[in-house]
């Protein structure tokens, strides 16, 4: 008795000791676990489902053991299996490493089975009490489940009619090989053309995505614009039976245009080729008609006259140079002379006293003061006497005479035209 006594002491006392963290066998530490060492680093993982992993399980990376796993717990607020491993502190993890439940074999053990993040760049360093959240964990398929599906494929889930799927199929295939293959080709070559197309379905798809983003950031605006819509289409809605009658118009009209242009149609042909020598014409002068507007508004000058520049580069409205008689004028490309003393006209003409017509005096009976080959005009009329025979042409000479008087008989002054006052700054050439 006193030997069971203190086996049941020594249990009380270790029972003690443990206190409430006394789970059993799992309690018990096994041989050929992984070596973790006096200060492990101790990381939770998060996963949808723990399958049939138990405490005491191994973690490997790289299928290296290097440490345990020291609970499974039930995360209450998400319903997810929060698993505690002990990780030995040698061994070297990014902050942001991945974790999944794997098995050994195919019927082997499972495990956790810590690595790198293989689709971005480690970062940082996996410390103690850090979290492994569900986006960077995952579990393999369990044999349990693969046997199961094939189970219920074999077990009336479809298989026993592949024989006549393939019957059915050969049934609808047969005799039309050539269709087929024809439409396997074409097939083929619409796949090939959206292959080399990929650039541009993808540039109108980021093209789409960006009207997408932008019809997204102005919804208040499109909200307003459909808020708005609404009265102008109550508008049209009120007035439809007037459009419709509008429409109904436009439709008779159409008709009448419609007949009006086929009846008319030889007539406009006609007119538009008898027409045509018209227009060729036209086109044919075009260079000359262009050339006729620089004279149109500014007749008799050109406009290059007219906006002709001076000698001190201003704009003037015509081109200035010296006159042939002297001075300075205004002149383009021309020069004119106007004979201004009367005497020299005058002087060929003549009145009759017997009919008062006027008559012009014979190259010959012209003086030549007015340039002819006759007797010059006297100043004063010469006084006659009674032995004298009477001058047929007394009358007329007296008619020149009076005229000739009237031009001042010291000649034109130096400097100007005969009978006409001197000028300042005009000289006689």
């Amino acid at each position: 008795m006193s030997t069971l006594m203190r086996a049941t002491t020594l249990g009380a006392a270790a029972l003690l000791l443990t206190g409430c963290g006394f789970r059993g066998a799992y309690s018990f530490s096994l041989p050929g676990g992984a070596d973790t060492g006096e200060d492990p680093v101790t990381v939770q993982i998060e996963f949808l489902d723990a399958l049939d992993l138990v405490p005491q399980s191994g973690v490997r990376v790289a299928d290296v053991p290097v440490g345990r796993v020291e609970d499974i717990e039930l995360d209450e607020d998400d319903w997810t299996a929060l698993v505690t491993v002990s990780v030995n502190r040698d061994t070297e993890l990014p902050a942001n490493a991945v974790a999944a439940i794997q098995q050994s074999s195919l019927l082997g053990e499972k495990y956790v089975e810590l690595a790198p993040p293989g689709n971005e760049e480690p970062r940082g360093t996996l410390q103690d009490d850090d979290r492994i959240t569900l986006d960077r964990t995952n579990r393999n398929v369990e044999v349990e489940e693969l046997l199961g599906a094939l189970s219920l494929v074999l077990s009336g889930g479809g298989l026993s009619q592949l024989q006549t799927i393939n019957r059915e199929l050969g049934d609808a295939l047969e005799g039309r090989e050539d269709a087929i293959k024809d439409t396997l080709r074409q097939l083929d070559t619409f796949v090939g053309g959206l292959d080399d197309q990929r650039a541009e379905i993808n540039r109108a798809l980021d093209n789409a995505d960006a009207l997408a983003e932008t019809l997204a950031g102005r919804t208040g605006t499109i909200q307003t614009a459909l808020d708005t819509i609404g009265p102008g289409l109550d508008v049209i809605n009120e007035q439809r039976e007037l459009l419709v009658s509008m429409l109904e118009s436009l439709a008779r009209l159409g008709d009448v245009g419609t007949r009006i242009i086929n009846a008319s149609a030889v007539n406009t042909v006609e007119d538009l080729r008898l027409l045509q020598p018209i227009l060729t014409q036209l086109t044919a002068a075009g260079p000359d008609l262009a050339d006729s507007y620089e004279l149109l508004l500014t007749y008799p000058f050109p406009d290059s006259a007219v906006f002709g520049t001076g000698e001190a580069g201003a704009d003037v409205p015509l081109n200035y140079r010296a006159a042939q008689e002297g001075g300075t004028a205004l002149f383009t490309n021309m020069t004119a002379n106007v004979n201004l003393d009367l005497s020299g006209v005058l002087c060929r003409f003549v009145v009759d006293p017997s009919t008062g017509a006027l008559e012009v005096l014979p190259e010959e009976n012209v003086p030549t003061d007015c340039g002819g080959g006759g007797q010059p005009v006297p100043s004063t009329p010469a006084p006659q006497t009674a032995q004298q025979p009477a001058d047929p042409l007394a009358p007329v000479q007296d008619a020149v005479g009076q005229v000739v008087d009237q031009v001042p008989a010291a000649g034109p002054p130096a400097g100007s035209r005969a009978g006409l006052p001197a000028i300042p700054g005009v000289t006689a050439p």
